[in-house]
């Protein structure tokens, strides 16, 4: 048994959302990792997605595949899913995947559980966890047949890294034709253009409410700065203004997945923590040592933002100076 992650690309440019779906399906087995790209022109994307630790890539070819319809897609998705037989298909939660993904769960007569957060096992049965209300609740949800179709949420996984191991790329040519395309391909859809991307951040420090005025923020951007950070908020600091709403990190804003999530001043509301909780590395500052942030935490430190942050900040640029 294999399982099955499908990437998602546009323009032969990759979705990022993609290698977090390739980390979510080393987590749900320990079994063969295969991989499917769609195109018109998948060869050598495939080649590149070889590196990413898996078996075998599928370049799922076919002229109808050029722009994408949901028709497309299932129907291929569907000739692919039928010859390999994986255990699982995992998909990132993209708005393409949430265009066609429940059509080709629909055809299959399995269902679709979307936007996981986590994976675990019980009595040798594969569970996912989703959560419900804005991240108010999660919820298992167990998997009584297979193969399960399984949407990542953005964040929530570490996404796969290149490795020196290639694994082999297969052409798999479905069995199209113009007939079975109903839809008429639109532009696709675009997000509001954000000027950050804290999606993209490798080391975020991210500033709440224990700041306590916008005069205070330089204390924060400075230690951002040592490390090469991007700044980011919670909600209440976008929502004082005193930092722009695209910096906001939450369950209404940026979901982010960092290498390093330094949280300074935050309490640690589920809102928050929703959009963070996927960071490789959580460090908290607060005062309150009950505060709800140092249950994510890796590293809690208790104490004044005011005075920790500033000797923080020095040592950093000592380390960083050689001194």
């Amino acid at each position: 048994m294999s399982l099955l992650v499908v990437l998602e690309q546009r323009d032969g440019k990759w979705n990022r959302l993609s290698f977090e779906a390739l980390g979510a399906a080393r987590k749900i087995s320990a079994e063969p990792v295969i991989a499917a790209v769609l195109s018109d022109k998948a060869s050598a994307l495939a080649e590149e997605a070889a590196a990413y630790g898996v078996e075998k890539v599928f370049a799922i070819e076919h002229s109808l595949l050029g722009q994408y319809t949901p028709e497309a897609w299932t129907a291929a998705l569907e000739q692919l899913i039928a010859a390999q037989k994986p255990r699982a298909v995992t998909f990132p939660h993209t708005y393409q995947v949430r265009d066609y993904a429940p059509k080709l769960s629909a055809r299959l007569g399995k269902p679709l559980i979307s936007d996981v957060i986590d994976v675990k096992s019980a009595d040798g049965k594969l569970v996912l966890v989703r959560q419900l209300f804005q991240g108010k609740l999660n919820a298992d949800v167990r998997v009584a047949s297979e193969p399960a179709f399984i949407s990542v949420q953005a964040g929530a996984f570490p996404a796969a890294e290149a490795s020196s191991e290639k694994g082999t790329v297969e052409k798999f040519e479905p069995k199209l034709d113009a007939s079975q395309i109903r839809s008429k391909p639109e532009p696709p859809f675009r997000e509001a253009q954000r000027s950050v991307d804290l999606g993209a951040a490798n080391v975020i420090v991210s500033v709440g409410r224990g700041i306590k005025e916008k005069d205070n923020l330089p204390i924060v951007e400075e230690l951002a700065q040592a490390l090469g950070a991007e700044l980011a908020a919670s909600r209440p600091i976008c929502d004082n203004g005193w930092l722009p709403m695209e910096r906001q990190v939450g369950s209404s804003g940026q979901t982010v997945s960092p290498k390093l999530y330094l949280a300074v001043g935050i309490s640690g509301a589920i809102q928050h923590l929703v959009g963070m909780k996927g960071s490789q590395k959580i460090v908290a500052i607060n005062k309150d040592e009950d505060a709800p942030i140092f249950e994510a935490a890796d590293y809690a430190v208790v104490g004044d933002l005011f005075e920790v942050v500033p000797a923080l900040t020095e040592e950093i640029k000592k380390v960083k100076s050689g001194s």
